[in-house]
């Protein structure tokens, strides 16, 4: 995950120097749950991040990983996933739209391309500034659509550790 000051890979010097120029010091709390959320495709939850944080960092509570998510997503390093339950984040920043299974709840990033026109259109016929969109999909993942009918069966683990 990285490694002391005076050591540090070319990564967490990049990052290191992003972070100030965005006035930010980067802490091993802000290391270790930036690293656990960019080690994931699963969209996880603050609680998700929580238990797999204070496997290095016993002590972090919530509220400070919760807190620095928060503060990672406002200087743009994470990008928050509303629309459920509860806030999900994501390492992938770059614009992209998402597909919810509907039956487990896990998140999955899609690869159309984002159309720019759409902003363009709504702006034209609302007069609204539009600075970006995001398209959400819901229905069933493959591994749900599979599953016989009648059975839904329930991991008892939460939908982002799947």
């Amino acid at each position: 995950m990285g490694t002391r000051a005076g050591a540090a890979t070319d990564g967490e010097t990049a990052l290191r120097v992003d972070l100030a120029r965005r006035g930010m010091r980067l802490t091993d709390q802000r290391r270790f749950i930036l690293a656990v959320v960019q080690a994931t495709d699963r969209h996880p939850t603050a609680e998700w991040v929580h238990e797999a944080v204070r496997r290095r960092l016993p002590r972090v509570s919530l509220a400070t990983v919760y807190r620095n998510l928060r503060l990672l997503a406002h200087h743009g390093l994470l990008t928050e996933i509303a629309g459920g339950p509860t806030l999900r984040f994501d390492a992938r920043v770059m614009r992209h739209h998402h597909f919810t299974c509907s039956a487990c709840g896990r998140i999955f990033d899609l690869e159309e391309p984002v159309d720019a026109r759409l902003d363009a259109r709504v702006a034209a016929q609302t007069g609204f500034h539009v600075s970006h969109h995001r398209i959400e999909f819901y229905g069933s993942c493959g591994r749900c659509t599979s599953r016989r009918p009648g059975r839904r069966r329930r991991s008892r683990r939460g939908p982002e550790s799947r």
